[in-house]
């Protein structure tokens, strides 16, 4: 049988004697717990219901066509407006860029996800916002393949390339746009 040895203390009993009779008649206080400051998010997520409002409030038309099918290629989904610099992509896959607002498609049919797409796109544009990460996800397939062809009709829209992995992977898109301040558009060519 095996028996214990005490544990050595680093305090001495007489410590602990002057300890106890220094806090003797003290009530303890009843939280002791702070509650820690909410710190923001670096990007923003925004609630895509009311912009879609917005912007039927706004007449917009829409800029997309479920008929066009611009030349995509096949595999990582990545594409340039003609005009603008063919590196933006590879800039874009690189993480280079960070989304400044998320769209979040899950669980939207395709004419609500275009809807909310076209009214992200203004939103953005408006506030001068470059980058925006639309995660379509994987599913079915059908925003996956939707979601491209209509950021390719897009004026505002200068490039976009399958989102890294921090920032959705396959399931997302990283797209960066044209600023609605010309002289920040000269900058960006």
């Amino acid at each position: 049988m095996e028996t214990k040895k005490p544990k050595k203390t680093l305090v001495s009993e007489q410590d602990r004697e002057l300890f106890r009779a220094e806090v003797e008649g003290i009530t303890p206080i009843t939280q002791d717990r702070a509650e820690l400051p909410v710190v923001p998010v670096s990007r923003k997520k925004v609630k895509m219901k009311n912009l879609a409002l917005e912007t039927q409030r706004d007449n917009a038309s829409d800029p997309f066509s479920d008929h066009y099918e611009p030349l995509l290629p096949e595999g990582t989904m990545s594409w340039v407006a003609s005009g603008d610099e063919p590196y933006l992509a590879k800039q874009l896959r690189r993480g280079d860029f960070s989304p400044e607002m998320t769209l979040d498609l899950h669980g939207y049919t395709k004419i609500q996800a275009k809807r909310d797409l076209a009214a992200a796109i203004k939103q953005c544009v408006r506030d001068s916002l470059t980058c925006l990460c639309v995660i379509h996800g994987i599913g079915h397939g059908v925003l996956r393949q939707q979601v491209p062809l209509w950021l390719a009709q897009h004026p505002d829209v200068r490039a976009f390339h399958q989102a890294p992995l921090e920032w959705g992977g396959h399931g997302a898109l990283l797209v960066l746009l044209r600023s609605a301040h010309p002289l920040q558009n000269a900058l960006h060519r």
